[in-house]
């Protein structure tokens, strides 16, 4: 491995660097030297539009560090639109050269998304398979349909440095994202493939070899210090990202403009698209999950488990005795579990605790910090004077007896996090079942006349409660 990468200029470097400050973003990182005042103004503006963009919830930017010679830069390029431009026949207004800031983002960010993407294929892909690290079947299944992501962006970068004109200007880019857009449906089966991508990277780095691998890439020049798994994730990234840009270009569009009336159809547009993208991608996880769920007895092979279409969220959770469950609230119904000792080769396995209780028929109660519960005290599971804290307690009462279950989140940002998404399970399944009470028994779960639920809890807390 290490005589390949060298041969291919990509060894490790030793150096110790400086990282940026995280509050600065890529576009946002300003070199002290005088400029001139056209690119004081693009400077002074395209910070504010990164930080803008930073607050929004997006995956956090990574730590950058200097250039080495490599066969990838280490460090991105700050350069600004107004970097390019040597000189104007006619004096621009602030919002246009904000406008061209983010036009000359969003090119910018096309260019370095395709970048990477070569990256993760010549530098992990490609040795991988070579030295047998992993399978073919194997990396096939991590790496999905990365490879035919490449020739969309690439096709959008083409037509974004089409747009400029003889003084570097864009005057429309809204007919061009409204029909490029629609290619990114091939985005479904991509984050579709995910879920059972990053099981499967996560079991594989138990094997040496793999992990040797990959951590002596991720302390490489090349890697910026991001894991494969970042690389993997940063299509996604790249996705959400679109209306935001698309959103500041439109602020700095004057209402005369040609693109005044493209830009609002063409966001609506790529927020159709990440709906759908989130919904499927919901789907692909609940049924991944699902399959992973192991019965000790039949009364446990609930209908709402099957019925159910996506997952709230899952993660870790303690119970009274200090035990800790794998939690999973699905549209219907909430499953406790214990992790299963599995096989290296096996995919994770989740045995049933208790009778799943369904969301419809369940009960909520917000513990206040050091109250135990009815059913158990949390304190036998903590010693000297551990205060018990961050505590919910779940019941239900319907079809079989009734059940109660006082469970401990991580933390009261992470509890918090579960009672808004059982609350809004609670009030998701009972507006179903108003709905499909006048409906024959037979095709109650079957959702009659049921309207389609968008699924917000799982673009927002996905990224939080699935590292409980």
């Amino acid at each position: 491995w290490w005589k390949w990468h060298c041969g291919n200029g990509l060894g490790p470097c030793n150096k110790r660097v400086k990282p940026v400050d995280k509050s600065a973003s890529v576009t946002g990182i300003i070199t002290p030297v005088k400029t001139p005042a056209l690119k004081r103004l693009g400077q002074s503006i395209q910070r504010s539009i990164s930080f803008r963009t930073e607050a929004r919830p997006l995956p956090p930017m990574p730590i950058r560090a200097r250039q080495k010679a490599s066969s990838f830069p280490r460090r991105r390029s700050s350069q600004l639109w107004s970097d390019t431009v040597d000189s104007l026949s006619h004096e621009l207004s602030t919002k246009e050269i904000k406008r061209q800031e983010v036009i000359y983002e969003l090119t910018q960010g096309e260019k370095q998304l395709i970048e990477d993407l070569s990256l993760v294929k010549k530098v992990y892909y490609e040795p991988m398979l070579k030295l047998d690290i992993m399978t073919e079947s194997e990396l096939g299944q991590i790496f999905g349909t990365l490879d035919s992501l490449i020739p969309l962006h690439e096709d959008l970068l083409a037509r974004l440095e089409g747009l400029r004109g003889a003084e570097k200007t864009v005057q429309e880019v809204g007919p061009t994202m409204m029909d490029w857009f629609p290619c990114l449906e091939a985005y479904i089966t991509y984050c579709c493939n995910q879920v059972g991508a990053k099981a499967l990277l996560d079991q594989k780095k138990q094997d040496r070899r793999v992990e040797h691998f990959l951590r002596l890439c991720q302390e490489s020049s090349f890697s910026r210090k991001l894991d494969l798994w970042n690389f993997l994730d940063l299509p996604r990234s790249r996705l959400v990202k679109y209306p935001l840009l698309l959103k500041e270009i439109q602020k700095s569009t004057p209402p005369e403009h040609p693109d005044e009336e493209e830009l609002p159809q063409a966001i609506e547009l790529i927020q159709r698209i990440i709906t759908e993208v989130n919904l499927k991608t919901g789907e692909a996880e609940c049924q991944f999950y699902r399959r992973g769920l192991c019965y000790s007895e039949d009364s446990q092979r609930v209908p709402e488990i099957q019925a159910s279409r996506f997952l709230y969220c899952h993660g870790e959770l303690k119970s009274t005795k200090g035990q800790k469950l794998h939690v999973f609230l699905f549209e219907l119904v909430l499953v406790l579990t214990r992790p299963v000792a599995q096989d290296r080769e096996g995919p994770a396995q989740f045995q049933v605790y208790r009778q799943p209780l369904p969301a419809a028929h369940l009960h909520l109660e917000d513990l206040p910090d050091g109250e135990p519960s009815s059913s158990g005290s949390f304190r036998g599971a903590f010693t000297g004077n551990d205060k018990v804290k961050n505590c919910f307690r779940v019941s239900t009462t319907g079809r079989s007896k009734s059940q109660s279950h006082s469970l401990q989140a991580n933390d009261s940002f992470n509890k918090q996090q579960w009672i808004s998404c059982l609350r809004q399970a609670m009030v998701q399944s009972r507006d179903r079942q108003a709905q499909t009470s006048h409906c024959k028994p037979s095709e109650r779960l079957r959702g009659c006349k049921v309207t389609k639920i968008h699924i917000t809890a799982f673009s927002c807390f996905k990224g939080i409660l699935c590292q409980l």
